[in-house]
């Protein structure tokens, strides 16, 4: 962010009378570009400018967003917080994670995609404190905002507030959207290779399924189609995780419910190789191949299983020769003159 004024250094600003500066018909760089902005609220407390337009709805209130920001103080160039130093950054909920009231509501007024600027005055910023050392008392703040993408979350905090027994009258469709939106907010996380959070979630939404009591049959049939996803999902987190001993027992809890599932069957041949079980690989592998024998994923590993089996045979034959030499040598040595 530079905002040049008229060849007067942005350092020398800083000391020049507020009264002197109006007298002489010079504008501030904030002041600047408020002209070129926007009132959200209609007061003039945060103003705004779309820098890139974003597409589809507005980001809903009670969301939860994933967004890159900078915010900047008038006169510096350089942010005092910024998000970009991260890939992907963090979920943020809305009411609730963000420290900037004025931020908050102006993420309200963005779209997936967009890029915007927001200046936001001290009542819906850091206020008459500011926030020591770094933002002075009665700061005016620029943020520079990206909204990546977010989740409308509204129903599912609704549901986490009813107890145990309320949350098992809601209607089915309602568990069925709120572990759907949860598995949305694993997927994100194992994408980011924060493989821990997405175990976090997918299990939360597990026991969300598990804690309901079926009407009937037509409903215990969803139920247990619902952890499906969240079974696979599980065995390939822990795989990522290195723990193939609970992939395994996921991909098998997977194929409780569709024995030939296809997914599932290559998670499990997954786990076996990772754990050297050769011939258990094998089996489940092959059972994948038969349902498609053209899955690059499926041919792929059991060439490298082959190829790890014949590696382990090789070792072990070498290891054997070296025995068996050893043990020729030693036979010799008993059985020769003594010198």
């Amino acid at each position: 962010m530079s905002l040049s004024m008229n060849g007067v250094s942005s350092r020398v600003m800083q000391f020049i009378d507020p009264e002197e500066r109006h007298r002489a018909g010079i504008q501030m760089p904030f002041q600047r570009l408020a002209r070129q902005m926007q009132d959200v609220l209609g007061d003039g407390g945060i103003l705004k400018e779309v820098v890139h337009e974003g597409e589809g709805p507005l980001v809903p209130r009670d969301a939860s967003v994933s967004i890159h920001f900078s915010g900047f103080l008038e006169y510096s160039d350089q942010p005092f917080e910024s998000t970009r130093s991260f890939k992907f950054p963090k979920m943020m909920k809305l009411g609730k994670d963000m420290t900037v009231w004025g931020l908050d509501i102006g993420l309200r007024t963005m779209k997936r995609g967009e890029f915007s600027r927001f200046l936001v005055q001290p009542r819906y910023a850091y206020g008459e404190m500011g926030c020591p050392p770094v933002i002075p008392p009665w700061a005016t703040v620029l943020y520079e905002v990206q909204v990546i993408d977010y989740l409308d979350s509204a129903q599912v905090d609704e549901f986490f507030a009813l107890s145990p027994e309320e949350q098992n009258l809601s209607p089915l469709s309602t568990l069925l959207n709120v572990v759907d939106t949860e598995r949305s907010f694993g997927n994100r996380c194992f994408n980011q290779r924060r493989y821990e959070d997405a175990k976090d979630r997918y299990k939360q939404a597990m026991t969300l399924l598990s804690n309901r009591k079926p009407a009937d049959g037509d409903e215990k049939r969803r139920v247990e189609e619902a952890n499906l996803p969240f079974l696979l999902n599980l065995s390939l987190t822990y795989l990522r995780l290195e723990r193939p001993h609970k992939a395994l027992q996921f991909g098998q809890r997977a194929l409780k419910i569709s024995p030939t599932n296809t997914k599932a069957l290559f998670r499990c041949g997954q786990a076996c190789l990772e754990m050297n079980d050769y011939e258990k690989a094998q089996d489940y592998l092959a059972m994948a191949q038969a349902r498609k024998p053209f899955d690059t994923d499926i041919n792929n590993l059991l060439r490298k299983l082959a190829l790890s089996y014949k590696e382990d045979l090789d070792k072990e034959k070498e290891m054997c020769s070296k025995m068996f030499s050893a043990l020729k040598s030693k036979n010799k040595d008993v059985s020769g003159l003594e010198e």
